[in-house]
């Protein structure tokens, strides 16, 4: 093993006779995913009597004994730094987090430092495990810079494989509160479009043809009448980059700030200047979901922040 590799003995019995090679791993070692388990057997790190055993597929006999070098997990290269995080839920698995708006989830071309990441970083310090044998917390979801709200983030691989599971099932509960322009006719309603990258744009998303994009799903319901506008809830069946700015712009109904999507009323820009209110008036409400772990249903639920709130009421009828 090279310096910061650590090593487990793995020992099967005949309760795993005829398993999987990956499956009885995963039962005797239950800290590491089966995902990890087979990634890490495929490049060499899983010995049996000193030879490498490659084929995560093999059937077992049950009573091998094995030896796992686990790699020291990579730098990400992310800098920890002391940021503000409101923490709402917080165990050795996962944290939620309240986001700010203005906040960067990941370091990127123009925001390297100065975001959720590094907050995490530093945060959660040395119990903060490798996410996929990198050392950077594990983001499952992301939410706009400008847009504020819940964020689950797993602590370590299982929890993010476990979390990332339920976002792929569409079974995670997600509920965004959005200041809308006009007032929608209807009492509530849903909007079922493929989002894809414009090809005019690439910056922005786009409503592309069927079979083109990914399927884009939003439910969202009318809750308060105000000024040529309304406060709409809309829960996310799936979870896209900009879905309820765009499907929300396609019926009519862009976000009140949206610089993107929304061109917006006079009345409602004249506003937004005397507030200072530059972003989108979208806040990811509410969060529900299974722990990857003990397996407790979690709900989290969080206020309208001091900003959208200072529009709600000046909107008010």
């Amino acid at each position: 093993m090279s310096g910061g590799d650590t090593s487990i003995a793995i020992a099967l019995d005949a309760s795993h006779a005829g398993w999987r090679l990956d499956r009885a791993l995963a039962a005797q070692v239950p800290s590491l995913s089966r995902e990890r388990l087979k990634v890490l057997t495929k490049a060499g790190a899983l010995t049996r009597d000193g030879k490498a055993v490659r084929d995560p597929a093999t059937k077992v006999r049950g009573d091998e004994r094995f030896l796992l070098a686990i790699p020291a997990p990579e730098p990400a290269h992310n800098e920890p730094q002391e940021i503000p995080l409101p923490i709402v839920f917080e165990d050795e698995h996962l944290l939620v987090v309240d986001k700010p708006a203005g906040l960067v989830v990941h370091p990127a071309a123009g925001n390297r430092d100065g975001t959720l990441v590094n907050a995490l970083l530093h945060h959660c310090g040395g119990s903060l495990s490798g996410i996929g044998g990198v050392a950077r917390p594990g983001i499952v979801h992301r939410i706009d810079k400008d847009t504020s709200g819940l964020l689950v983030v797993a602590k370590h691989d299982k929890a993010h494989e476990g979390l990332a599971r339920q976002f792929a099932a569409h079974s995670i509960d997600r509920r965004y509160l959005a200041i809308v322009s006009g007032v929608p006719r209807q009492a509530e309603g849903i909007v079922d479009a493929p989002l894809a990258r414009s090809p005019q744009n690439r910056k922005k998303i786009a409503i592309v043809k069927e079979g083109r994009g990914k399927r884009a799903v939003t439910h969202w319901k009318r809750l308060e009448l105000l000024s040529d506008a309304a406060l709409v809830e809309c829960r996310l069946e799936t979870g896209r980059t900009h879905q309820v700015r765009v499907h929300m712009a396609s019926i009519g109904h862009p976000l009140v700030g949206d610089p993107v999507y929304g061109r917006g009323k006079s009345a409602h820009r004249k506003l937004l200047n005397q507030l200072d209110f530059k972003r989108q008036a979208l806040h990811a409400a509410h969060l529900g979901f299974i722990h990857p772990v003990t397996k407790d249903r979690l709900s989290f639920d969080s206020a309208l922040p001091s900003d959208m709130q200072l529009l709600f009421t000046a909107l008010g009828v």
